[in-house]
């Protein structure tokens, strides 16, 4: 079969898949998004929080469902699921009425939490501009399905088209798309929250790194990276910022690198830098101009619980304090359960094999860790603010398998002659 139909059945066997589990993936934050979404297509505050609560307590209780079908001691009692969806409902209607009955109907979001919350998620229109057209034509829930399974689908298409940039044969660029199906990548990207666009957006810088490291198509590349970070700004803008600076701070090690060696710079990474500079600039700019929750918000958010108790009076120290806590526990952990960080080293190892990209590579995982760092929270909805680190061994791995596969049989053909260095 031809690389496209490959890529075609991969996709298609991850959607099937994902039948298996097509209510019960939202975390508490997807009510924030899923309303955002709603009130885009025209629905009012309570239209949008009726549908909302709906969509997010037929998840509970399906989960609730599930669970007692292998509880080994109440598996015979009756179904949990309609007290928990009456349950459920209750309890998110009683917040919504009280705020909206104090007057809190500003904003494209249904007021679940505090205002001073629900601002920040007001600054990311991006994943919910993606979301509407889903939900007006197929209802929220398979609305919601659809939206998962095609963004993670996007991801690892785009993920396939790095590595083949990188003159990777298509069987393991195939594996590429694979892993990140797989992996918690293609977990994480399937949740109703802004991960999954944010690791398509990531994928398609790196796609215009390899562009222009390769030096097949520069101003594609440079503009594809260019337009990754301006629409990470919409989505997170956090994200926008984390990964254009890491990536001017890329192109000015492979600039640094080269030089040391002897060999002339280029202009690939000097130009990456630059727009990576451009990108974390100018988000800090737009984000003042804008006047987006700032850092010092995110920190009181954290260490107050959603702002549900009084700000701190010294909320750097305690943030750092926590910092070390948090990193002490996740290496604990790690240490126990070692499979992360052994993928990790594995796409360390291949990544060697193309190292000019390799660095830019390193860089965008490195994304993962920042954000991770930005709320040390060891039990948030499964390591999902880490998972970009996870595009490391994504892109990674299939590139240690390289010599391998060149050994065993004849290179695909049409793969390119030589690899971007």
């Amino acid at each position: 079969m031809r690389p496209r139909t490959w890529v075609l059945l991969l996709a298609a066997l991850f959607a099937l898949m994902q039948l298996a589990t097509v209510e019960g993936r939202d975390t508490p934050d997807s009510k924030n998004y899923v309303s955002y979404a709603l009130s885009l297509t025209g629905a009012d505050k309570r239209e949008a929080a009726a549908a909302t609560i709906d969509h997010y307590c037929a998840g509970k209780a399906a989960m609730a469902h599930r669970a007692q079908l292998v509880d080994v001691v109440r598996f015979h009692a009756p179904d949990p699921a309609p007290r928990v969806l009456e349950e459920c409902r209750e309890q998110e209607w009683r917040q919504v009425e009280a705020r909206l009955a104090a007057g809190d109907t500003a904003g494209h979001t249904v007021p679940f939490m505090p205002e001073r919350f629900m601002r920040i998620f007001e600054v990311r229109p991006g994943y919910p501009l993606v979301l509407a057209p889903f939900v007006a034509l197929l209802g929220v829930t398979w609305g919601v399905w659809t939206a998962g399974v095609l963004i993670t689908c996007a991801g690892g298409v785009l993920a396939y088209l790095v590595l083949r940039t990188l003159a990777a044969p298509v069987p393991l660029a195939l594996t590429g798309m694979a892993l990140y199906l797989v992996l918690p990548c293609g977990t994480t990207a399937m949740r109703p929250m802004t991960e999954g666009l944010m690791l398509a957006l990531t994928l398609a810088a790196l796609w215009g790194c390899a562009l222009v490291l390769g030096g097949t198509r520069p101003r594609a590349g440079l503009a594809l990276v260019a337009g990754a970070l301006f629409a990470l700004f919409t989505v997170k803008h956090s994200q926008a910022l984390f990964l254009g600076a890491c990536l001017a701070a890329a192109g000015v090690a492979v600039a640094v690198r080269r030089r040391w060696r002897g060999i002339p710079a280029g202009r690939g990474p000097v130009a990456l830098c630059v727009v990576g500079c451009a990108g974390a600039l100018g988000t800090v700019l737009m984000s003042r101009l804008l006047e987006y929750p700032s850092v010092s918000d995110s920190v009181q958010d954290l260490l107050t619980g959603h702002f549900a108790r009084p700000d701190r009076e010294r909320p750097w120290a305690e943030f750092f304090q926590l910092q070390g806590n948090f990193w002490m526990e996740w290496a604990r952990r790690q240490l126990w359960e070692p499979f992360f960080v052994a993928a990790l080293a594995a796409g360390v190892l291949g990544a060697r094999r193309r190292p000019a990209f390799g660095v830019f590579l390193a860089a965008a995982a490195c994304t993962g860790i920042l954000n991770q760092a930005g709320h040390p929270d060891i039990n948030i909805w499964g390591d999902r603010l880490i998972t970009l680190a996870w595009l490391l061994p994504v892109l990674g791995v299939p590139l240690l398998l390289e010599p391998v596969l060149r050994r065993a049989v004849v290179p695909a053909q049409g793969a390119p002659a030589e690899p971007v260095g």
